[in-house]
């Protein structure tokens, strides 16, 4: 009862947006003319604070090799044009989350020039504001820069920002709004109501852990719909929107300790009342898809818009009246590619000072490389500039444990192949590139035996490949759908992979110091806050004892060393430890 209560009490606080009148449709009835109206929703989802289509790690406009564009600007200006078609009282426009993480951009006003001390509004705020949003649903990652920043974050936003499973920890009430219902006038009509509901990620309990804990829990995207959506219904909506920052697979990145990462489809199937799900997280292209709910029979459709802004989903929904109440009758969903529209200058402008601030951030130079090195071959071979990001976090946990008498190692991934440092001038962007994660830097202490189980497990990135047969390097990597960043590399030790084993036998000639390292033997390893939180599912790090956890950066660690040393020459710091082979033989 106190549910429902507090439910009510919500809804009676949401505003309605009163929008303009919708024309009628002709459609054929046994009785006169039915009324028949379109409604239609456009999503966007994963922008990752990407504003304008811009690079900032290249310091060019964006550019794949598949042609697209990126930023809110070309949202904008296929947004207007839909608008412009339909009638501004004949669309709503969603975003499932990941927002405001993601490019310098968001960096800077996060931690540079702080939204929480400066007062300025927030670029992703100022531009949705601008562009007009009606409902926004957190993504994971906007928990990554603490709770005050998401905070003043969500005051600045015009919309309401929905996380219906994201509740207090002790007493279990939603932290965030759950939902909203939008009010659609229909001249000589009943209003159309449409109802969203905003659900986020579980795995925010995992990955911000150090932000969240003992603060938020985040409850089962299923029971939490179940929960929910009939009181949206109950309200009065016509037609219920699922907003979900999770993908469909219904699999998680991590074990059973927490609900299902990649929840869309299970929503879609188990929870009855919904019409669509518009999610997001897996930054994949999903124009249209349907999945039959088990409970109704019922079609639910879903759509999931890219990442970046590259795409903006559109979902159309014919409804008829059928006695006295409005129906969906039909339904269907596309992704239109931003890249077949300028941007809109009216963003541009909004954000250019902001924009121009962040270039000239990122264009500093921090230090002077003896020569280029590249990221592009780190995937499979032991690289220089991945030494480099070894090199700063074992010396920042060295110095910061001046006691310690035990082996400092270091964990690191290859989060870009396309990074490079040129020869001559580095700067921020050239760091900010080779580690695009907002990650924190740890040290937890492992043993011998530890070791080996961790890199026997991110080993399984690896393809088995048998002696003597060809090696294509496009086709080694990335086994099982395992992404590059869960691919760990360890320095201070010595070890091959063999890949020509199957997976958990690969790890041979572990040495420390020109030594077999014994099972018991312990070690300090600094690694970074989304590994040791379960980012990735890697064993034992989880419950390590944490020597060391001051929230330092990384990759400000990695700008602060260069500009401290001024150079960056691999002499100092390349020390090739590992390497791929078949039965012995060196792969490369």
């Amino acid at each position: 009862m106190q549910t429902k209560k507090l439910a009510l009490a919500g809804a009676a606080a949401l505003t309605a947006l009163a929008l303009a009148a919708l024309p009628a449709q002709a459609g054929a009835a046994h009785a006169g003319p039915a009324k028949t109206v379109t409604v239609t929703v456009m999503g966007t989802s994963d922008l990752h604070s990407n504003v304008l289509n811009w690079d900032y790690f290249k310091d060019a406009a964006y550019a794949d090799s598949a042609g697209n564009s990126v930023g809110l600007a070309k949202v904008s200006t296929l947004v207007n044009t839909i608008r412009a078609e339909r009638g501004p009282g004949h669309t709503l426009l969603f975003d499932s989350g990941d927002t405001i993480q993601g490019t310098p951009l968001a960096y800077y006003y996060a931690k540079i020039e702080p939204i929480t001390e400066t007062g300025q509004t927030h670029p992703m705020a100022k531009a949705m504001n601008a562009i007009g949003y009606d409902a926004v649903t957190l993504g994971n990652h906007e928990f990554n820069y603490g709770l005050p920043l998401l905070a003043t974050w969500i005051k600045q936003m015009k919309a309401p920002v929905l996380g219906a499973n994201a509740v207090h920890a002790k007493s279990g009430l939603p932290a965030y709004q759950p939902f909203v219902i939008k009010t659609m006038k229909v001249k000589g009509e009943k209003p159309i109501k449409v109802g969203v509901l905003g659900l986020t990620n579980p795995g925010v309990a995992i990955w911000d852990k150090a932000n969240v804990e003992g603060k938020l829990r985040f409850t089962d995207l299923v029971d939490s719909a179940k929960k929910w959506v009939p009181v949206i219904r109950g309200l009065g909506a016509d037609v219920v929107v699922v907003t979900a920052h999770a993908g469909d697979n219904g699999m998680s990145s991590y074990g059973g300790d927490l609900p299902v990462e990649n929840a869309s489809a299970l929503v879609a199937e188990q929870v009855p009342g919904i019409d669509a799900v518009l999610f997001g997280h897996a930054h994949n292209d999903v124009p249209q898809k349907f999945v039959t709910n088990k409970v109704t029979g019922q079609q639910v459709l879903l759509t999931e818009p890219g990442r970046w802004g590259q795409r903006l989903s559109r979902l159309d929904f014919q409804l008829a009246k059928q006695r006295g109440k409005w129906v969906v009758t039909g339904k269907s969903s596309a992704t239109i590619n931003t890249n077949t529209v300028a941007e809109d200058p009216k963003i541009v402008s909004l954000l250019k000072p902001q924009h121009d601030t962040t270039v000239g951030y990122v264009n500093k130079v921090v230090a002077k490389s003896a020569q280029e090195l590249s990221a592009a071959e780190s995937p499979y071979k032991d690289t220089p500039i991945l030494d480099y990001i070894q090199q700063v976090q074992t010396e920042t946990v060295k110095q910061a444990l001046p006691d310690n008498t035990l082996p400092v190692l270091s964990i690191a991934a290859p989060f870009s192949r396309s990074a490079v440092f040129p020869a001559g001038d580095v700067r921020v962007r050239d760091v900010a590139g080779l580690y695009v994660y907002d990650n924190t830097l740890l040290a937890i202490k492992l043993t011998g035996a530890q070791i080996k189980d961790y890199l026997e497990y991110s080993a399984k990135y690896f393809n088995q490949l048998a002696p003597g047969a060809p090696v294509d390097v496009a086709t080694l990597t990335n086994a099982s759908g395992t992404p590059d960043y869960n691919y760990d590399q360890l320095s201070g030790v010595s070890y091959d992979i063999d890949v020509s084993k199957p997976v958990g036998q690969r790890i041979a000639n572990l040495t420390y110091d020109g030594q077999p390292i014994p099972a018991d033997k312990e070690f300090v390893v600094a690694i970074n806050n989304y590994r040791q939180s379960g980012g990735g599912g890697f064993p034992h790090v989880t419950t390590a004892p944490v020597l060391y956890n001051a929230q330092v950066e990384i990759r400000q660690a990695l700008i602060e060393y260069a500009t401290a040393k001024g150079t960056i020459d691999p002499a100092d710091f390349a020390a090739p430890n590992w390497k791929l082979t078949r039965e012995g033989v060196p792969v490369f």
